[in-house]
């Protein structure tokens, strides 16, 4: 399986691209600020052809992109429905200051085509499955997708859910860290140690990693929000 990425943005939000092997259709997973040219850069120096974008969740920093990508590409978009409304008004899952920097304008607008994501459903694309796991808490339609690599281990797009070190920040609109250990707890400490993490943010990790030093996952008890994520 071929997974290549790169940070985009001035979030620096980690934009994905899976498929098979070179030359064959591709996903593509949460392509935000600025990731229009070198996405395409990525999927010529591979020869791929995306055939939907996966949204991890619906903040502005990993769906800036969306619909010049999937309209330029004539592709669908799949986001959970809890987070759907933040494609055309992003205003919505920020903070106040954030908004205020923006002017409290920001314009953005769905794709053409949205498909919509369900807990514990399969999707086939591009000769790729992928479970879909619903993990609300840095958003309330946040989802992870899990896919089984060549050899078996896991590769999990955990979005703004898991960090190398640490979790999604829950201090925004809809957030809830509850919620969000809730769901690292229930949803991905159930995986395997080899289970293969890639962030929204920052370097990929592992779950057995994470397991034994992630200080938030230490003692699911209260703890302060990480402010990773936008």
């Amino acid at each position: 399986m071929l997974v290549a990425g790169f940070p985009a943005g001035s979030f620096q939000t980690n934009c994905y691209v899976l498929a098979r092997e070179a030359g064959e259709a591709c996903i593509v997973v949460d392509p935000g600020q600025d990731a229009v040219e070198p996405l395409e850069e990525l999927l010529a120096e591979h020869r791929l052809t995306p055939v939907a974008v996966l949204l991890t969740h619906g903040h502005f920093d990993h769906t800036f992109s969306v619909a010049p990508v999937c309209d330029g590409n004539d592709i669908p978009a799949w986001i959970h429905p809890d987070d759907r409304e933040l494609l055309a008004d992003p205003l919505k899952g920020i903070s106040a200051e954030s908004a205020a920097f923006f002017g409290g304008r920001l314009e953005l607008r769905e794709p053409r085509s949205v498909e919509l994501l369900a807990d514990g459903s399969d999707l086939q694309l591009a000769g790729l499955t992928l479970r879909v796991d619903h993990t609300p808490g840095h958003t309330p339609g946040s989802v992870v997708f899990t896919t089984p690599s060549d050899d078996g281990t896991e590769v999990i797009l955990a979005g703004d859910t898991l960090f190398a070190g640490s979790v999604g920040r829950t201090d925004l609109p809809g957030g809830s860290h509850r919620q969000l250990l809730d769901s690292v707890r229930d949803k991905l400490l159930v995986r395997d140690d080899s289970g293969f993490v890639l962030p929204g943010h920052g370097p990929a990790t592992t779950i057995g990693r994470e397991r034994a030093s992630n200080p938030f996952l230490q003692d699911l008890g209260e703890q302060p929000p990480a402010r990773r994520g936008l």
